[in-house]
């Protein structure tokens, strides 16, 4: 199944860190580390391989792929040996990176993805293309009358009026293409009534939102042990300093405050309450694409005793987040050519925010998919994964014996 990964943002960090990945396990070079769908329990035959996996995109920037990857390799973020031994590989996707289209009506500048989408899809003759959206944390989306409704949308495109926010458009514009989305950000993306139903209308699944790689992963799996203990959270504090272009983009005010509601939604729905104590993200230039959180929980036990629990995580948002992107661009493949379509609510376990049946009525789920339709998606990170072993598992089903050699 050739599979075009098209990524919103295709020369930053998480782009290049995925398409480096990508490449070399497609060449051998490196194992599946960090890939969650290469698991024995969630391998089969419905995923694409990587070596169907076909890369493009767009940017606003312009250093090619294989700088970008230099650079990252000079930060630590990827193995120098691998950037040097794909020089050619990279330099092949480059050409496929379009800029980002600028000027005109956001009516133009959607056709123009579209087309870029159309023509990808042409060159490499690929079955099916998925927009996945790595680019800048946007800040809140500001509500205008076409967001309800797909026609009085496309009708205040072609007005020229400044309907969507970038995510958004790029959603509007996969959908118009007939192309799956997945969001890998905070921002609002496909998260309107009107590209519910823009998708709904297409039969596109989509998938979002906010990859889950760090603290609040950590959220997931610790906050259910103490709602399982009965043990009271009275507060919950954690400081994430982080640097790079998303540590820089989250300086600004509003980006930042659309960051933090993601990240601070997982505890008040797992312990059904909110406890005390707020999430800050600051920016450490120096950090770079590395990222440190620290995180003081105090809690109440038997009699009220009062107790405490502190946790450190430094990570590499890159390396985190990439396995992950290129998990859901073939989980999302899959399920395309399954007939899956609406907001893929069993994806949950990779998102800090992930979509429910209720951000679209038109989803329907497969009745064989372990999902009890119109059931929201639980946040602790167990449940998730039964959730997503199901989901897999009816895939593969469908897709029937794995072809010799695996996925890979």
């Amino acid at each position: 199944m050739r599979t075009g990964v098209w990524l919103v943002g295709a020369r930053g960090s998480v782009a290049t860190t995925s398409v480096v990945g990508a490449l070399a396990l497609r060449a051998g070079l490196t194992g599946p580390t960090g890939c969650v769908i290469e698991l024995p329990e969630l391998r089969g035959p419905a995923w694409p391989s990587f070596a169907d996996l076909v890369f493009g995109g767009h940017d606003v920037a312009t250093t090619p792929l294989a700088k970008r990857a230099e650079a990252l390799a000079d930060a630590g973020v990827v193995p120098a040996r691998l950037v040097a031994a794909l020089g050619e590989e990279l330099a092949a996707v480059d050409d496929d990176v379009r800029p980002a289209p600028a000027g005109g009506t956001q009516a133009d500048r959607a056709a123009a993805v579209v087309a870029d989408l159309a023509a990808f899809a042409e060159r490499h003759r690929l079955d099916r293309v998925v927009v996945v959206n790595v680019s800048a944390t946007e800040p809140a989306a500001r509500p205008h009358p076409g967001h309800a409704d797909p026609d009085a949308l496309a009708a205040a495109l072609v007005a020229g009026e400044e309907a969507l926010p970038p995510s958004s458009l790029y959603a509007y514009a996969a959908f118009t293409a007939g192309c799956p989305y997945v969001d890998f950000t905070p921002s609002t993306g496909a998260r309107l009534p009107a590209l519910a139903a823009l998708a709904a209308r297409h039969a596109l699944p989509y998938a979002g939102h906010d990859g889950k790689t760090g603290e609040t992963l950590l959220k997931s799996v610790l906050a259910p042990m103490f709602a399982m203990r009965h043990l009271a959270v009275r507060s919950w504090s954690g400081t994430n300093l982080l640097g790079g272009g998303d540590g820089a983009t989250l300086a600004e005010p509003d980006a930042n405050a659309a960051k933090v509601a993601s990240k601070q939604r997982v505890l008040g729905e797992i312990l059904g309450y909110v406890p005390q104590g707020d999430t800050r993200i600051d920016y450490v230039e120096e950090l770079g694409d590395f990222k440190t959180a620290w995180d003081l929980v105090t809690f109440a036990g038997f009699l009220g005793t009062a107790m405490r629990m502190e946790f450190t995580w430094h990570g590499c948002d890159s390396a985190l987040a990439a396995p992950l992107v290129l998990d859901l661009a073939r989980i999302t493949a899959a399920a395309h050519a399954a007939g899956r379509h609406g907001p893929l609510v069993d994806l949950a376990f990779f998102f800090k925010d992930p979509l429910d049946p209720g951000d679209a009525s038109a989803a329907r789920p497969a009745p064989d998919a372990g999902v009890a339709a119109g059931r929201a998606p639980s946040h602790a990170l167990g449940e998730q994964w039964a959730r997503l072993t199901a989901f897999a598992a009816a895939l593969h089903a469908e897709a029937g014996p794995s072809p010799a050699g695996g996925a890979g």
